[in-house]
C-alpha cells in the first residue's frame, strides 16, 4: 500500500469512528429510535449520504460488529479442520474472549454498557438483531444439512443450529446486562465464559428433563 492511500485509509476510518462515536452519544441521549440520521450527519460533519456510505442502514451503527462476528461463527463451522465436529468449531469460537472483554481500557466496557442500553430501548433495533440470529441459524442449519446429507423436512440440522445459537444469544445477553450493572471486563470474562461452559457441556452430554443438568 502506497503512503498515499494508507493516508486515505486512516482518515476513511477516523471518519467512520466519527460517525459512529457521534451517534451513540445521540442513541444514548434520546434512544435510537428518536435520532434521525440527519442530525447524526449534521453533528458528525459530514453528509447524509456520506454516513450512508460507511453505514448503508442505521442499524448497522448498532450491529455491524455483531454481524462480522456471526459471518465468522458460520465460516469457523463451514471451514473447520478434518475431524473436528461442528460443535467444536462453534464452542471454541463463542468462547474465545474478544471486544470489550479482551480490552483493559474500562472505556471499552463503558461503550459497551450504553450499547445494551440503547438496544434494550429500541424495538427496531431487537428486530434487526433477531433478523441477524435468524439468518446465522439459517446457515449453521444449512451445512449442517448439506453434510449430513438430511433429507428434505428432517429437522436436525435446525434444533443443533438453533441448540448453538441458544448458547451464544444467552451469553450475549449475560455480557449486556453485567455490563449495564457495571462490573468490569474481567468479571464480566469469567462469569460469562464459565456460564457458556456450562452450557455447551449440557449441550454434549444432551437435553433431558430429569432436572439434573
Amino acid at each position: 500500500m502506497t503512503g498515499g492511500a494508507g493516508l486515505r485509509e486512516r482518515k476513511k476510518e477516523q471518519t467512520r469512528l466519527r460517525i459512529r462515536q457521534v451517534a451513540f452519544e445521540l442513541f444514548a441521549s434520546r434512544g435510537f429510535d428518536a435520532v434521525p440520521v440527519a442530525e447524526i450527519a449534521q453533528n458528525a460533519e459530514v453528509s447524509e449520504a456520506t454516513v450512508f456510505n460507511y453505514f448503508p442502514t442505521k442499524e448497522d451503527l448498532v450491529y455491524g460488529a455483531m454481524e462480522a462476528f456471526e459471518e465468522r461463527l458460520v465460516q469457523a463451522v463451514r471451514s473447520r479442520p478434518a475431524g473436528t465436529t461442528t460443535y467444536e468449531a462453534f464452542r471454541d469460537v463463542v468462547l474465545r474472549r474478544r471486544g470489550a472483554l479482551a480490552d483493559p481500557d474500562p472505556a471499552a466496557m463503558a461503550q459497551l454498557a450504553t450499547v445494551a442500553r440503547v438496544i434494550a430501548g429500541s424495538p427496531t433495533l431487537q428486530a434487526r438483531e433477531q433478523r441477524i440470529v435468524d439468518q446465522t441459524t439459517r446457515s449453521l442449519a444449512e451445512i449442517i444439512a448439506e453434510e449430513r446429507h438430511a433429507r428434505v423436512g428432517d429437522v436436525r440440522p435446525w434444533v443443533i443450529a438453533n441448540a448453538l445459537m441458544g448458547v451464544n444469544r444467552a451469553m450475549t445477553r449475560t455480557i449486556q446486562a453485567d455490563a449495564i450493572a457495571g462490573r468490569s471486563a474481567a468479571a464480566i470474562a469469567r462469569h460469562v465464559l464459565a456460564e457458556g461452559r456450562r452450557a455447551f457441556e449440557v449441550l454434549h452430554e444432551g437435553l433431558d428433563d430429569s432436572g439434573q443438568q
